[in-house]
C-alpha cells in the first residue's frame, strides 16, 4: 500500500516522513524520561539519607524535649497545687464571709418580715375598722348616730356643761341634735347633725358621666330639702335664733361642697343655714367660748370691784404699819447715836485713868467758894435719851464720821421718795 502525500493547502505533506519524525521523537522522549527517571531516583537516595540524618536529630531534639518537658510538667504540677491551696483557701474564706453575711441580711429580712406582719396585721384591723364605718355609713340611723357622736364630743370640749342641751324639745315640739344657749337672750343657736350623704357615696362611686349627673341632682334635692325642712322647723321668734348651723361630718364631703356644688352653699346661706365641718365646728365653738367668758366676766365686775376696794382698804391699813415702822427705826436710830456718844466719852475718860493724866482737868476746874472740891461728872445719859425720845422727829442728827456713825434717813417708800 503507498501512502499518498498530503496537499495542505500550498504545501504537499510526505506521510512516511511525517511517521519517521513522529517516531524519533518518541524514542527522544522515552531518553528524556529516561533521564529524568535516574536523576530522580538519585536525588531520592539523597534525599532519604538526608531524611535519615534528620530523623537522628530529630529523636535527639524529641528526647530532649521529653526531659524538658517532664521538668516543666512537674513545675507546674506544683504550681497548680499551690494555685489551688490558694484558691481553696480563699474559696472557704470566702464561703465564709458570704455565710456570715447571708446569715446577717436573713436575720434582718426576718425583721423587716416581722414589721411587714405587723403592718399587715395593722392593715387588717385598719380594712376591718373601714368595713365597719362604711356599714356604719350605709345605714342612715347609724350614720345619724355617728354625726350626732362627733358633734356632742365638739361642743363638751370646748363648752361648760350649762351652755348646750342636746335633743331639747322646742314650743312647736321638734327636737334639734343640739342647741346653744346664748348669753342675754333666752334665743338659742340650733344645730342639726343629720347631713344626708346617700348622693355623696353615689358621687363618689360614679364612674360615668351620666352617672355623676345623676348623683349630682340627688345631692341638690336631698341637701336642699333637708334646708328647707331645718328653716320651717328651728326657726321661732324669740326662742331660737334667726341662724342655724348644719353640722357635716366630713372635712373631704365638705371640700366637695366647696369645690362641685357652690350653689348648694349659696341657697343655704340664703336660708341663713351655715354648713360646717368639724373643724369650723370646732372654731365657732372656741369663739362662744371666748363669748361666753366675757360675759361671765362682765357680770362678775361688781364682785371684782368691792373686792379691789378691799385690797385697797388692806394697802392703805399696810401702808400705815410701813410708816409706824419706820418711824420706829428712825427713834431707834437717834437712841443708838446717843449711846454712842456715851460710849466715846467713856472711852475717853477710861484712857485718861489709864494714863493718870489728871493735872490739866485739875488746873482747869475752877477753885470752889466754900472750900469744898468740885467734881465733873459725865452727862446723864438717861436725860439725854430721854430728850432725844421727847423730839417728834423721827430721824436723828447727823453726826460727824470722827465722833461717831452717821445716821441715815430712812426713805419712805409708800410715799414714793
Amino acid at each position: 500500500m503507498v501512502l499518498e502525500p498530503l496537499q495542505i493547502g500550498t504545501m504537499t505533506v510526505d506521510p512516511v516522513l511525517v511517521g519517521l519524525v513522529l517516531a524519533g521523537l518518541a524514542v527522544l522522549a522515552l531518553l528524556l524520561l529516561a533521564v529524568v527517571l535516574i536523576v530522580h531516583l538519585s536525588r531520592r537516595k539523597e534525599d532519604a539519607a538526608a531524611q535519615d540524618h534528620q530523623l537522628g536529630e530529630m529523636r535527639v531534639r524529641l528526647q530532649t524535649l521529653a526531659e524538658i518537658s517532664v521538668s516543666r510538667h512537674g513545675e507546674l504540677a506544683r504550681a497548680v497545687n499551690e494555685r489551688l491551696d490558694r484558691m481553696t483557701h480563699k474559696v472557704g474564706t470566702d464561703l465564709n464571709e458570704s455565710s456570715r453575711k447571708t446569715h446577717e441580711t436573713m436575720s434582718r429580712l426576718n425583721e423587716r418580715l416581722a414589721v411587714i406582719d405587723t403592718a399587715q396585721k395593722n392593715l387588717t384591723e385598719l380594712s376591718s375598722n373601714m368595713v365597719s364605718l362604711q356599714e356604719i355609713l350605709a345605714n342612715k340611723q347609724a350614720r345619724g348616730a355617728f354625726g350626732q357622736m362627733r358633734m356632742e364630743a365638739i361642743i363638751k370640749d370646748g363648752l361648760p356643761a350649762g351652755a348646750y342641751t342636746f335633743q331639747a324639745t322646742l314650743s312647736n315640739n321638734k327636737r334639734p341634735d343640739c342647741l346653744l344657749h346664748m348669753p342675754n337672750t333666752p334665743a338659742g343657736l340650733v344645730i342639726d347633725a343629720k347631713f344626708p350623704l346617700e348622693g355623696f357615696e353615689a358621687f363618689r362611686a360614679a364612674r360615668t358621666e351620666d352617672e355623676k349627673k345623676y348623683a349630682a341632682r340627688r345631692i341638690r334635692t336631698d341637701v336642699g330639702e333637708h334646708i328647707k325642712a331645718m328653716a320651717e322647723k328651728y326657726f321661732i321668734a324669740g326662742e331660737t335664733q334667726d341662724t342655724a348651723i348644719l353640722f357635716v361630718p366630713s372635712e373631704s364631703i365638705s371640700a366637695d361642697l366647696a369645690e362641685h356644688f357652690p350653689d348648694i352653699l349659696q341657697k343655704a346661706y340664703r336660708a341663713r343655714i351655715v354648713i360646717c365641718a368639724p373643724n369650723m365646728l370646732m372654731l365657732a365653738v372656741q369663739t362662744m367660748q371666748a363669748i361666753l367668758k366675757d360675759v361671765q366676766m362682765r357680770e362678775q365686775a361688781h364682785l371684782i370691784q368691792r373686792e379691789v376696794a378691799t385690797l385697797m382698804e388692806d394697802m392703805g391699813r399696810f401702808r400705815d404699819r410701813v410708816l409706824d415702822l419706820q418711824r420706829h427705826f428712825g427713834q431707834a436710830n437717834a437712841d443708838i447715836d446717843k449711846i454712842l456718844t456715851s460710849a466715846d466719852k467713856i472711852t475717853k475718860r477710861g484712857q485718861k485713868i489709864e494714863h493718870l493724866d489728871f493735872e490739866e482737868e485739875a488746873k482747869a476746874a475752877p477753885a470752889p467758894k466754900n472750900g469744898t472740891p468740885v467734881t465733873q461728872h459725865a452727862p446723864d445719859v438717861t436725860q439725854a435719851s430721854a430728850a432725844a425720845a421727847s423730839q417728834s422727829k423721827p430721824q436723828g442728827p447727823a453726826r460727824n464720821p470722827s465722833k461717831g456713825p452717821r445716821i441715815i434717813r430712812q426713805p419712805d417708800l409708800l410715799a414714793g421718795e
